[in-house]
């Protein structure tokens, strides 16, 4: 008896093609800045972009950079660069131009795909190809674009974009993300959420934040539309789901604190609403609480997953009642259990399982490694049933590693995770990853700093803030603050600098973080 071969799985521009075959212009895929764009139309946008590209490009181009942000290139772009069977790599317009060049590098880019009216563009390290929302919505008549070719084959081994991440070794980290990673991703996904033709689907997140593409093809992928928010609409969420009947929303919790914070989340405050997820930060209780009054037709799920593990990989519906929603001892909403086919393990600090340490997973959803395999090396796990061992790089990395998240977890009787902060020096600021030692060794290179800490002390409001230590001088701290500026998003840049004559170090020798936090630990002034 023969047995029927698996389909493969459809491959990331697939799950928006599929959508463009059904629904044609009877459906709207896109509104962004005034423009509402049915699915036959976006397609055809797509087209260009990659005819456009394939026109002006010395062959088939292997990765893309897309410099473009909340415009109608920004998304055809990337369906354009998906059409071509080429990698997407995103980079954000408003991070430094030299942090892009650096990803450009990093990335092996062909060439960057950017918004023509950004600044600078020459100094990029590749090729760049300018376009702009008109060049692609009204065409100059007399220079037709030449129609792209039929789509390669596209493996689900072939990597789908690439993410970067901040680095510890002071360069961007560049995260892989197959087709086939994806494709475990929204088949969970779009199913769960009720996504499909009349869903309003909000994108709050930059193209370089993951959550994003489950913004983009959970929306394309079932029929649904994507609502792209101006800036300032992001600041306004009520405002913005109700004026653009949003019905899925999705967005980092600090969204949600500041909204409670202005008193916009007033209960009944947004009645459209029938699904809210939140991702990238700790989800605190009040702030769920808040929200969940003022969207009381919506289901409210916290969900988790580093870059590595393809967007979010657990999840945990809070019920329908506050009054049974769980007590976690430390004011935050569980991150729940892992998605269908993942696994997880919770080792302590000697490799051996745990009901409390450091949370390591693997699965469909996870990452084949590092873009630099160096990166690999004590990111992953071998587990043989008793304990662990960390991966050094010596050998093959297969599917059968635990890729390593450094979040530290608490695993409840139930099996529902709670999230207890990090067990390195890494930690998220605006649902962005920040890796302390990128910038310590920023500061290291500058004139003057002989050794530099940074830390995260608790601001006014107890958000995280960041502030350097450093040894040295003499050295203005204000040239420092700018020479930082021009190499890294203002995320990642100190509130301040100051110097020391040494820095304390512990028992073992080493530099004592605590007590640096300690010194610095007081609340920002209003």
């Amino acid at each position: 008896m023969s047995v029927r071969p698996e389909a493969p799985q459809p491959r990331l521009h697939d799950w928006f093609a599929r959508s463009a075959h059904r629904h044609g212009d009877g459906r709207t895929a896109l509104e962004v800045d005034g423009h509402h764009l049915g699915y036959a139309a976006l397609s055809a946008l797509a087209d260009t972009v990659a005819g456009t590209v394939l026109a002006r490009h010395a062959g088939r181009p292997a990765r893309v950079g897309l410099l473009a942000s909340r415009s109608v290139l920004a998304y055809a772009g990337y369906l354009g660069i998906l059409r071509l069977g080429a990698t997407v790599v995103p980079l954000n317009p408003a991070f430094p131009l030299a942090r892009s060049g650096d990803v450009a590098k990093e990335a092996g880019l062909d060439l960057v795909l950017a918004d023509a009216s950004l600044p600078d563009l020459d100094s990029l390290p590749v090729p760049v190809l300018r376009l702009t929302d008109r060049d692609l919505l009204d065409p100059p008549a007399e220079s037709p674009v030449p129609a792209p070719p039929p789509a390669p084959a596209v493996s689900g081994n072939d990597l789908a974009y690439i993410l970067f991440t901040s680095g510890s070794t002071g360069r961007p980290k560049g995260v892989p993300v197959t087709h086939d990673n994806v494709a475990a991703y929204l088949g969970h996904v779009i199913p769960r959420y009720g996504l499909g033709p009349g869903a309003r689907v909000s994108q709050t997140f930059d193209l370089t934040f993951d959550p994003s593409v489950y913004d983009m093809f959970a929306a394309w992928g079932s029929g649904a539309t994507l609502v792209v928010p101006t800036r300032d609409d992001v600041l306004s969420p009520v405002r913005y789901v109700n004026e653009r009947r949003i019905t899925h929303w999705n967005s980092v919790p600090s969204v949600a604190a500041i909204a409670m914070r202005l008193r916009a989340l007033k209960p009944g405050a947004m009645p459209t609403l029938r699904w809210s997820l939140f991702c990238g930060e700790a989800l605190k209780t009040a702030h769920a609480g808040a929200w969940a009054a003022a969207a009381p037709n919506s289901t409210l799920e916290n969900i988790y997953g580093p870059t590595e593990m393809t967007v979010t990989w657990t999840e945990y519906r809070l019920p329908a009642d506050p009054a049974d929603w769980p007590d976690t001892g430390n004011g935050t909403v569980p991150i729940g259990t892992p998605y269908p086919g993942q696994e997880h393990l919770v080792l302590d600090e000697d490799g051996r399982p745990a009901d409390e340490g450091e949370l390591c997973a693997r699965g469909s959803q996870r990452f084949p490694g590092y873009l630099d395999p160096a990166d690999d090396a004590g990111r992953f796990h071998a587990f043989d049933g008793r304990r662990a061992t960390a991966y050094d790089g010596s050998g093959p990395l297969t599917p059968e590693h635990w890729y390593r998240t450094g979040d530290r977890v608490r695993r409840q009787a139930d099996g529902t995770l709670v999230h207890l902060g990090r067990i390195d020096h890494q930690l998220k600021i605006h649902g962005y990853r920040v890796e302390l030692g990128e910038i310590e060794l920023l500061l290291t290179r500058q004139p003057g700093v002989t050794d530099a800490v940074v830390l995260a002390v608790p601001g006014r409001k107890g958000e995280p803030v960041l502030r350097a230590v450093c040894t040295g001088g003499p050295a203005d701290p204000a040239e420092l603050l700018d020479a930082l500026r021009e190499k890294l998003p203002a995320y990642m840049v100190p509130a301040t600098v100051g110097f020391t004559e040494a820095l304390p170090l512990n028992a073992n020798g080493k530099v004592d973080r605590a007590a640096l936090v300690a010194s610095l630990s007081r609340p920002e002034a209003a």
